[in-house]
């Protein structure tokens, strides 16, 4: 029986570069939908508080950004308008995704896109010790401490989420 070749991503080669610590937890990957953060986080045993997707939204004046929230939350349009200086934001439709992040969706990571966009994680992250944000791919999640995350990506962390 071969050996399972191990996941190696850009976001865990940046990081490893910058040698900013890490876990790494893998997980079967199913059908991506609206509740796909929520089943990851029952999947890897990762609190769902602790667990933050990543989405790709349009600013009217500072154009593509990044915002990490919990799983279970939504994010609040207005808010991470507010935060980047606009005022509105939207969505990004998902046939975009690839060609501006390098990513499909179910495996966005904040670290390592395609090019640096502005990147707003919610404010409760900090609270916290350790966050889990997707590797790259899915089926594989990286846990770390927010401020790692914040070396690795630049981010701010404030209210983003309804």
């Amino acid at each position: 029986m071969a050996k399972k070749k191990p996941v190696i991503t850009n976001a865990m080669r940046l990081l490893r570069a910058a040698k900013i610590p890490f876990e790494e937890v893998e997980y079967e990957a199913g059908e991506v939908g609206e509740d796909f953060g929520e089943r990851i986080a029952a999947l890897t045993g990762i609190p769902p508080e602790m667990s933050f997707k990543t989405l790709v939204i349009r600013g009217e004046r500072t154009g593509i950004m990044v915002a990490c929230i919990p799983v279970k939350n939504e994010v609040d349009l207005k808010k991470i308008a507010k935060a980047a200086g606009d005022k509105k934001a939207e969505m990004i439709h998902v046939k975009e995704l690839l060609g501006l992040t390098g990513y499909i969706r179910g495996g966005v990571s904040p670290i390592g896109m395609k090019k640096h966009y502005p990147t707003f994680v919610d404010g409760s992250a900090k609270d916290l010790d350790k966050i889990a944000v997707s590797g790259g791919v899915c089926g594989v999640t990286l846990i770390m401490k927010p401020e790692d995350l914040k070396k690795a990506t630049n981010c701010e962390f404030c209210d983003i989420i309804k």
